[in-house]
């Protein structure tokens, strides 16, 4: 097989949960001029009539629908309505995110709950959903975003987010014993774990303190609007069919600092 066959998607079928915006939206058309049938979802339908749009106008298919995955009847609802639409779900990309930016001392119980219900639970939900219909197809691709912050403890000047950064260690932690647990359905679970990139969620974070999170990117820059496609397409295509359990961090060389 040519090398460049093993990015192909042709004939896939992707989910990609908050692919109305930011690095969903990315990621989701992406997977779309890779030759994908792609569905993002989020809470505010609208802006994902507004990338669906645009995926379609690259040549493939693409549903817009509403869904909160903290809501097992909406998870359900985006999984029968792919697999009455496609017949597949061959990739899932759980992205959705929620933040809450505070002090450990002042984080309220209630902003922590939504922090872990949207990221943890929901991740949970939309991959038990969808990993129903990829045992029974015998093959599925999983791609659970994290973040740098999951990887270990962050400078309270850069992140106080401690909801947050529990949250993404745990999404880690899932995805590797998630991949356990599935490598035997011929399905692999991995995540990504960008940097700072200049989205809606990061965008306080990096005016408060772009300077120095610069300071510690080897790289010497944020993230782009290029930077997340190829290593999420490297996930959801037969290039990585024997790589399960891992973490791509994509976040410009600041972990090794």
């Amino acid at each position: 097989m040519n090398v460049m066959e093993l990015f192909k998607l042709d004939g896939k079928t992707a989910i990609v949960t908050g692919g109305g915006r930011g690095l969903g939206a990315q990621i989701a058309e992406g997977f779309a001029e890779a030759g994908a049938n792609v569905v993002v979802c989020s809470r505010k339908v609208e802006a994902c009539e507004e990338i669906s749009e645009k995926l379609k106008a690259k040549g493939v298919r693409s549903l817009a629908l509403a869904c909160d995955v903290t809501k097992p009847e909406d998870v359900q609802k985006v999984v029968q309505k792919t697999l009455e639409e496609f017949g597949s779900i061959d990739i899932l990309v759980n992205n959705s995110g929620a933040t809450w930016g505070a002090p450990v001392l002042e984080m309220p119980l209630d902003a922590w709950e939504k922090v872990m219900n949207v990221n943890v639970t929901g991740t949970f939900l939309m991959s038990r959903e969808v990993g129903d219909a990829m045992i029974k197809q015998g093959s599925g691709k999983i791609i659970n975003i994290a973040s740098v912050a999951g990887l270990g403890g962050i400078d309270p000047r850069l992140m106080d987010t401690i909801g947050y950064n529990t949250s993404k260690g745990a999404v880690i932690t899932f995805t590797k014993d998630l991949a356990a647990k599935w490598g035997q359905f011929n399905i692999n679970v991995n995540a990504l774990a960008p940097g700072f990139f200049p989205t809606k969620m990061s965008k306080v974070l990096i005016e408060q303190g772009g300077d120095r999170l610069l300071d510690q990117t080897p790289l010497n820059r944020f993230g782009t609007e290029e930077d997340l496609k190829g290593a999420a397409l490297f996930l959801a295509s037969k290039a990585s069919d024997y790589i399960t359990g891992d973490v791509v961090v994509v976040d410009g060389g600041m972990h090794v600092l």
